[in-house]
Order: structure tokens, then C-alpha cells, then sequence
């Protein structure tokens, strides 16, 4: 979030670190992500020549010459003009004393192995990367912290009127509405106040010259349509349409990023569970809050379970369906299953539910599960003048669930040592649940009666004698009876759920 000092050109904030002169953030390299064209063309001769934001606190300042180095990316697209543009890139750094790296991408190729993502988005995401990677190994070079260093793009205002109404015209939140920020972590655009034609006269003043990329004319591209068959029209009733459209967009990505910081403290207060590429919410405490809030929580919490997932309005509001009606399912992109049961709303990535395959557990021994699951086994031999049956109910009133007492040899393991069987749940077992003085019960009845999703029950590992030996405990949920502590027990067999970071006493 921005302060009103900051944005406004005021006095620092007192809590704001001044710069000084041993901040190893003023030796970090910048990086310059030019292509040739003229908004990257200013971009580069004005952080050479002109104080610029880098968005670090200081406002407006000259950039060393020493920190910066020019990036160009070939798309693989055009053939000899790209080439040429490459060339023209190196030239014009090299004029300005700033190195330049250039880096060959096949993104034709690489759209194609990537079903459902366009171009654009393609070619988005091979320049940030090699922008990043450019970033990190002049900071490893120079000794520098990574987060001190910046990446530099060319967006002008006119992008951030293109952008804004590219989301509208796709269908989106707040988010998509603030189109492109000053700054996103080390990413800045410092241009983002110029307009196009700003920059364009600029470059006439000193006498730069630059390229122009044909495919910029081609309206098959979303962006493109806008900036020439869209925006024209609009600027008919508002010639000034960039300058005041970016200026809507910093209203709403500060408001944007001030709800997000609530939503983030939400989703914490929310969240009942959280697994490896799934989460389970209160589905009742969303149902009851602000839509403003639960809206921002849901979008959170997706990006979570699936951070490369393209969101859009209409997700959202269809898991918010869900939750106002109590019950249901649906699959949001990137394949995250949503679901609300029981009174909670899960989202799961497909790749969280890994399959439960049949595995011996040595007794005493431990054995790895999905998930970072740990399932462990252990002996305790039962001391004289011990009361196996009240240390068994002691245990079970600090551990809860996840742990278990039972009868070693009821369960079939000899005081030496032996192992048990673990596998996922199969149609038609039965068991006698501990305190139902023997009668029996399906058990996928005992997991329905457990509140767990039927998505997830395949999940749940139960404890048996051996591959065809009966249920001795259904691991977080019940033991069997028949193996049970009595005062008759002679050594007692301690079996515990847990995840492998968490330590078990």
C-alpha cells in the first residue's frame, strides 16, 4: 500500500528507512526491458539521462549509469525485422554505455505446448522470466540483495488504458479493473503518468529513432482491437481518455490493494484446514460476511491452492453461489475441485489428492504418506502397577483423534514386534467403532458421520491386521472395539496421524 506522503510528493512517513549511503540498494542492478519501440526506446535514454521512480521510497532520482543493463527479447516471430530490432536494441545501449543482454525465445513454439494460454500471455511470461533470471544473476554478480533489485518496463499510460478495458471487456474484479500497477515486487513502470505521444516527442527532441513492430497492427490480438478499433471511438467523447482512465486505475488499485490486506487477515481467521494444494473455509462465516470481502477471501484463497489459475468474475461468483446455498460442487480453472460440505468450503488442486496405496507399517516403525502424511507405530509395554485403561483414556483426551492406544496383541502384534497394513478405504468393509459396545458399521458410513467430503475419503488410511485382516483403527476418525485397552493388556500398541514437519511426543 501507497501512503499519501509517498504518492503525493510529501514528507517521508516516519517509520520510512532514509537512504543512505551504505543501502546496498543503491548499487542493485536495474534491468531495461526495451524492444525497440518508441515508449522502451524513451525508457532507456531517460533512465541514462533523468531521474526516474524506482517506486524504493526515494522518489524521483538519477539511476547510476553502473546499474543498468538493457534487455531485449526475440519472440521468434518476425524472422529478419526481429533480428534487425535485436541489433538496433544492442546499438542504441551501446551508445548510452549501458550493456545489453538479448535472449532468443520460440514463443510460436512455445504457445503450443501450451494449450489455452494465447500468445500474449506466452510471450508475458518468457520476458518477465528472463527479466527475473537477468535480475538475480547481476545481484549474485554484484552482492546485492535480490528484492533491491528492479526490472523497468515501458507502460505508459495508453497500456493502462488498453489493459483496463482488455479486463472489462473479459469480465473482471477490482484487481483486473486497476490494470497495471506502479510497481508488483520488483517489477516497476515508471512511465506509467506519460502518454505515448509524450514519449514519441521526446525522442523527436533528441534525435533517437526507433522501430516499429507490424504485428502491433494486426486486430486478431485483443489488444490491438482496443487500441485501434475501440479506444478511437472512446476518445471521441474524451480526447484525454489514457490520462483520466490511469488515474481511475490508481484509485482503484489503492483502494484494491487496502481490501486485499483485510482479505488476507480474513482468510487466515477463515481457514479450517490447510493441506498441500488444498484448503478448507468456514463456509458459514463467508456466507455471513461482507460480498465485498468474501469475494476478495475466495479469490485468495484459489490462488493458493492453484497460483497460475486466470481468474475471472464469473468463478468467483459461482463458488460464492455455492456458499450461500449450503451445498455443491464445481471445477474452477487450472482443475481446482470446489466443493462445500458439512459446512465447509474446500478447494483442491487435482494434484493434492494423490492416490493411497496398500504399505506394511513396521510396529514399531513409521511409513510416508501423501500429502507430507506420517503414519507412526510404536510399542509401550505396560509397567507394573499401571492402569493400561486409564493411560489409554488419558491419552486420548490430550491427543484427540489423530492418536490412538490399543491392545498390541488384540491387534495382532506379538511385544517383539510385527506390522499392520495400511490402505485406503474399499466398498463393503465393516468394523465395530470403539464405543458402540461391538455392533457393527459400514465404513463408509463412519466417514460420512465424520463430515468427510466423498472426495476425499479415498484419502483416509486405514489401519488393519494384514492385507485381508480386520480394521484396527481408521486413521483420525475410530478404533475398533475388538482391539481395544483392557485391564488385561500386557503391552500397548500407539499408532499416530500427523504431518512430517509436526513433532509427536
Amino acid at each position: 500500500m501507497t501512503s499519501v506522503a509517498r504518492r503525493y510528493g510529501g514528507a517521508s512517513a516516519p517509520f520510512e528507512r532514509p537512504a543512505t549511503a551504505d543501502d546496498p540498494s543503491l548499487g542493485a542492478p536495474v534491468v531495461l526491458m526495451v524492444s525497440g519501440g518508441a515508449d522502451s526506446c524513451a525508457l532507456l535514454l531517460l533512465a541514462a539521462t533523468s531521474p526516474l521512480d524506482l517506486e524504493d521510497g526515494r522518489g524521483p532520482q538519477p539511476i547510476a549509469r553502473e546499474r543498468l543493463h538493457v534487455l531485449h527479447i526475440n519472440h521468434g516471430l518476425r524472422g529478419l525485422d526481429a533480428a534487425e530490432d535485436a541489433e538496433f536494441v544492442r546499438d542504441l545501449a551501446a551508445r548510452q554505455g549501458i550493456p545489453a543482454t538479448v535472449v532468443d525465445a520460440d514463443v510460436p513454439a512455445l504457445t503450443q505446448e501450451t494449450p489455452g494460454e494465447s500468445f500474449e500471455s506466452v510471450a508475458r511470461q518468457v520476458r518477465y522470466e528472463a527479466a527475473n533470471q537477468l535480475a538475480n544473476e547481476l545481484s549474485a554478480q554484484w552482492g546485492t540483495p535480490r528484492s533491491a533489485a528492479r526490472i523497468l518496463t515501458a507502460h505508459t499510460a495508453n497500456d493502462r488504458c488498453e489493459t483496463f478495458f482488455m479486463n472489462a471487456i473479459r469480465g473482471s474484479g477490482v484487481a483486473g479493473l486497476s490494470s497495471i500497477p506502479r510497481r508488483r515486487n520488483r517489477i516497476v513502470r515508471p512511465l506509467l503518468d506519460r502518454t505515448h505521444q509524450d514519449l514519441c516527442d521526446y525522442l523527436r527532441m533528441h534525435g533517437v529513432v526507433w522501430r516499429e513492430d507490424a504485428t502491433n497492427s494486426d486486430t486478431r490480438y485483443l489488444r490491438n482491437y482496443v487500441r485501434h478499433e475501440l479506444i478511437p471511438v472512446a476518445e471521441k467523447k474524451n480526447p484525454r481518455l489514457a490520462q483520466t482512465v490511469s488515474g481511475a486505475c490508481d484509485i482503484l488499485s489503492d483502494e484494491d490493494a487496502y481490501l486485499t490486506s483485510i482479505a488476507a487477515r480474513v482468510l487466515r481467521e477463515v481457514t479450517r484446514r490447510s493441506d498441500p494444494g488444498a484448503l478448507s473455509l468456514d463456509a458459514n462465516r463467508l456466507a455471513a460476511m461482507e460480498v465485498a470481502v468474501a469475494r476478495r477471501v475466495v479469490r485468495a484463497a484459489l490462488l493458493q491452492v492453484a497460483p497460475e489459475a486466470r481468474l475471472e468474475g464469473r468463478h468467483i461468483e459461482r463458488v460464492l453461489g455455492l456458499v450461500a446455498q449450503g451445498s455443491g460442487s464445481m471445477t474452477a480453472p487450472l482443475g481446482v475441485d470446489v466443493s462445500v460440505q458439512y459446512g465447509l468450503l474446500r478447494l483442491a488442486s487435482r494434484t493434492s489428492a494423490e492416490a493411497l496405496v496398500g504399505a506394511w507399517l513396521e510396529a514399531p516403525g513409521t511409513l510416508e504418506l501423501p500429502g507430507g502424511k506420517i503414519l507412526s507405530a510404536s510399542l509401550v509395554p505396560v509397567a507394573r502397577g499401571d492402569d493400561p485403561v486409564a493411560l489409554a483414556q488419558t491419552y486420548a483426551a490430550e491427543r484427540g483423534p489423530v492418536s490412538v492406544m490399543l491392545d498390541a496383541e488384540a491387534a495382532g502384534v506379538p511385544p517383539e514386534g510385527g506390522r499392520l497394513w495400511v490402505a485406503g478405504p474399499e466398498a463393503g468393509e465393516v468394523l465395530c467403532p470403539l464405543g458402540m459396545h461391538g455392533q457393527s458399521k459400514r465404513l463408509s458410513d463412519l466417514l460420512a458421520a465424520a463430515h468427510i467430503p466423498a472426495r476425499e475419503r479415498g484419502q483416509v488410511p486405514v489401519v488393519h491386521a494384514g492385507p485381508v485382516g480386520p480394521i484396527l483403527w481408521v486413521a483420525g476418525v475410530r478404533a475398533d472395539e475388538r482391539c481395544r485397552v483392557t485391564s488385561a493388556t500386557k503391552t500397548l500398541l500407539v499408532l499416530n496421524f500427523h504431518q512430517r514437519e509436526q513433532a509427536v511426543l
